[in-house]
């Protein structure tokens, strides 16, 4: 009868632990992710698709990866907003493209716009970065945003101006009008 040396065996435990450990890591790096499709909501551009950002959970907070074509270049406005309409409604008492999204997410009451790292809406994200073509390409994370959970069933906002992050001298961050919308939905399946 053929006798495995105790050596032998350490070794194989030790790989299959960690064939184990690296398939437990693998999965762990698998994290959940939404695809929000954007549209442009100006009434010249018939609600043209702008493309999609996917939202994916990350250990530093959830990370919006845009995909975007046809956007004004320049840095703009970027928020989740409270509600999952990208439809005609009011903003400051006036009828207003994706007003029924409401206001930026703020589920705390804070009623301040801090921007993303200071205790403020929730909703208030890094700035997007739109290049010379129209493109909008680089991630930014929202540290203050934990899980899709925070997200799902909101919306998600791009305006025509930047954003300082204050509400001086223009409110929430000069952002000014909505110009692009896309309504958070389901995670993907994995």
């Amino acid at each position: 009868m053929f006798q495995q040396h105790p050596q032998e065996l350490t070794m194989q435990r030790t790989t299959r632990l960690a064939l184990a450990l690296a398939a437990l890591g693998f999965s762990a790096m698998a994290h959940a992710q939404i695809t929000v499709p954007i549209h442009s909501v100006a009434s010249s551009d018939g609600n043209r698709s702008l493309g999609s950002v996917t939202i994916t959970e990350t250990p530093g907070g959830l990370q919006f990866t845009p995909a975007l074509q046809g956007l004004p270049p320049g840095q703009r406005g970027f928020h989740v907003h409270m509600n999952a309409s990208c439809g005609e409604g009011p903003v400051n008492g006036k009828p207003a493209p994706a007003g029924a999204a409401g206001g930026h997410l703020d589920p705390h009451g804070t009623n301040a716009h801090k921007g993303p790292n200071q205790g403020g809406h929730m909703g208030d994200l890094p700035a997007l970065e739109v290049d010379s073509s129209g493109a909008a390409l680089k991630p930014v994370v929202a540290p203050q945003l934990k899980k899709l959970a925070d997200v799902k069933g909101r919306s998600l906002m791009i305006h025509a101006g930047g954003d300082n992050y204050a509400d001086a001298p223009a409110p929430l961050g000069g952002g000014g009008a909505r110009i692009a919308c896309g309504v958070i939905g389901e995670p993907a399946a994995k």
